[in-house]
């Protein structure tokens, strides 16, 4: 009897709270923008972001100028209290069309990640869901696709339809899609025979809601990743076809239009080319530095 007392003693009452979690419970996105926050490259790339597209927005407003309107009385002037980013070889304010054309630009990068989120997801998810046959030809087609030169693609556009805005978008979505594609059908491949996707099949789930229910959500992290690299990829490819002539159409603007005008005029007028060059890589870095962060931040290995 006096053993079982030396064995068993009751629990005081005051201990019973130490065991107590006191940490917060977090999800998973949560845990993801901690992580984020903790990473200042991609916070200094996604402050900067936040800021170029708040100038592209607002920017015009603080001039009095108009992106179109030409004045040859004040053509290629330097920078000024007036133009403070100086006037282009028409009297064009380079303030207001710098900013013009980031708008441009960054809604070229924005609708070409978009057309990529969508095309890219449904075809990846329905090709790897339903693998086989069915997946064989679709691959088959992606091959296809993607041995096709963009550039040629373009041309061939700019051919038929005009250069243009909505020439380089459609340019872009016939093959731009395509490692999207390659990426969810990949992720889609090591995630289909998982319980919970099983467990809905045998529940009578159709299809397209367990791709788009189940498999896509847990491909999220990814796809966002991925738009970030996207939309710096559009942009480039906007900035290079309207650096050769294929871009936008004058007056309208865009940061590949303007660096081709300023490099004609680089050695006589250089402020021409060095404010759309600073925004164009600034617009560059800052995704690439944003979708680093991202990666490391949305992987649950690097949880700790």
């Amino acid at each position: 009897m006096q053993m079982s007392k030396d064995l068993f003693q009751p629990v005081v009452r005051e201990q019973v709270g130490r065991e107590t979690v006191v940490r917060p419970s977090i999800n998973y996105w949560q845990d993801a923008w901690r992580r984020l926050k903790k990473n200042k490259l991609a916070m200094f790339g996604m402050t900067t972001l936040v800021i170029l597209i708040l100038l592209a927005t607002f920017g015009p407003i603080f001039s009095s100028y108009d992106y179109a309107t030409q004045n040859y009385d004040i053509k290629n002037l330097p920078p000024s209290a007036a133009h403070w980013f100086g006037t282009d070889d028409f009297g064009r304010d380079l303030w207001v069309r710098v900013w013009w054309g980031t708008r441009i630009s960054l809604a070229i990068g924005i609708i070409a990640a978009l057309l990529d989120l969508v095309f890219g997801v449904i075809y990846g998810g329905v090709s790897a869901y339903y693998g086989g046959r069915v997946d064989d030809i679709m691959q088959r087609i992606i091959e296809v696709i993607h041995s096709i030169p963009f550039l040629l693609i373009s041309i061939l556009l700019i051919i038929v339809i005009g250069p243009g805005f909505m020439t380089i978008i459609i340019a872009y979505a016939i093959t731009g899609w395509v490692p999207m594609a390659r990426l969810v059908r990949g992720q889609v491949l090591t995630l289909k025979e998982q319980e919970y996707v099983l467990a809905a099949r045998t529940l009578g789930a159709g299809g397209a809601r367990i791709i788009f229910r189940h498999l896509v959500p847990n491909a999220l992290s990814l796809i966002i990743v991925q738009i970030t690299f996207i939309v710096p990829s559009a942009i480039f490819v906007e900035a290079f076809l309207s650096f050769i002539g294929l871009g936008i159409r004058v007056p309208l603007a865009s940061l590949g239009s303007l660096l081709s005008d300023g490099a004609n005029s680089i050695r006589y007028f250089p402020h021409r080319v060095i404010f759309p060059t600073i925004v164009f890589s600034l617009i560059l870095m800052s995704f690439n530095l944003l979708g680093d962060g991202l990666r490391d931040a949305l992987d649950p290995k690097m949880r700790k």
